[in-house]
């Protein structure tokens, strides 16, 4: 039997070894914790105090800057085609990118194949702004085509087409990146799961909807959270090719708070850029709720 004053110096160390070990994560977590607060939430506490007062005065103002963006014809025709950007990308997205991982994950080139896809990511802005005159302009290749096959031009970049020319952006520049986060979750899944599914008589697709999809849930969130994040920012290409007052079918938020900054219309930059983050967080935390819920279901 363990004496009274042993129990007391196993307690002591083990408080010593909690301390210790708090401070080694205090320490760890510093760097980090500190640039964010510097650099995310200190500015980002100004822009929140700055959606409720004047931008020239600096007086308190109330929602007054709230209610001129939520009735702004702009901000509700950039909002609109912003989620409808994120709505059509995100699905295409990720159900393209799943298909061509799981081929891949069968073919022995996977290696040649994964490079080949992440080189729409190694190309600059400058140069994807290129192709895209390259291809979609009045006298672009696509126009030289379907007038050699008796159809007359299109102008893609001033009709509703502009729009589905940025979806095409979107996918083609993340695909590459996507099916890599793909094949990494894929190939994380135990071979031998599959192998005794195979023989019991599981069918390629059986395996693929009851095996391979369900171990691929962590993977999937983080690809839809990345791939909503990556989605802000096809705004470099949009403006390069269209400018600051593209065709409107493509007139993002990010060409709103561009336009805004130009003018010096802080108030009313600050109140969108409070609700565009609100919004953000609300479909995050939905995201994240969700997700818990499928797992304490599995």
């Amino acid at each position: 039997m363990k004496s009274l004053t042993e129990f007391k110096y196993i307690l002591q160390n083990k408080k010593k070894r909690k301390r210790t070990a708090w401070k080694e994560v205090f320490i760890f977590l510093f760097p980090g914790l500190a640039g964010v607060a510097v650099f995310v939430l200190l500015p980002f506490s100004d822009v929140i105090r700055r959606s409720f007062s004047m931008t020239v005065t600096g007086e308190w103002s109330g929602i007054r800057n709230y209610d001129m963006v939520l009735n702004n014809q702009a901000f509700m025709l950039a909002a609109k085609n912003t989620l409808r950007f994120i709505g059509i990308c995100l699905p295409l997205l990720i159900m393209i990118s799943l298909f061509l991982a799981y081929r891949m994950s069968k073919s022995k080139y996977m290696r040649l194949l994964k490079s080949t896809y992440l080189l729409p990511m190694a190309i600059p802005a400058a140069a994807v702004v290129l192709i895209w005159k390259l291809l979609f302009d009045k006298q672009g290749i696509l126009n030289g085509i379907w007038e050699r096959l008796g159809g007359q031009t299109i102008d893609y970049m001033g009709t509703g087409a502009a729009f589905w020319v940025l979806v095409i952006s979107y996918i083609w520049k993340n695909l590459g990146y996507t099916i890599v986060l793909w094949l990494a979750g894929i190939m994380g899944i135990p071979r031998g799961i599959i192998e005794a599914a195979e023989v019991d008589g599981a069918g390629e697709w059986t395996c693929f909807f009851r095996i391979i999809l369900p171990n691929l849930k962590p993977t999937l969130y983080a690809i839809t959270i990345l791939s909503f994040l990556n989605s802000f920012k096809v705004f470099r290409e949009a403006y390069l090719v269209a400018g600051s007052y593209p065709q409107e079918s493509m007139y993002l938020l990010q060409h709103l708070f561009n336009n805004w900054f130009l003018n010096l219309e802080m108030d009313k930059m600050a109140a969108a850029a409070v609700l565009t983050a609100g919004v953000l967080l609300v479909f995050i935390l939905l995201l994240q709720i969700l997700w818990d819920r499928k797992e304490d279901e599995t």
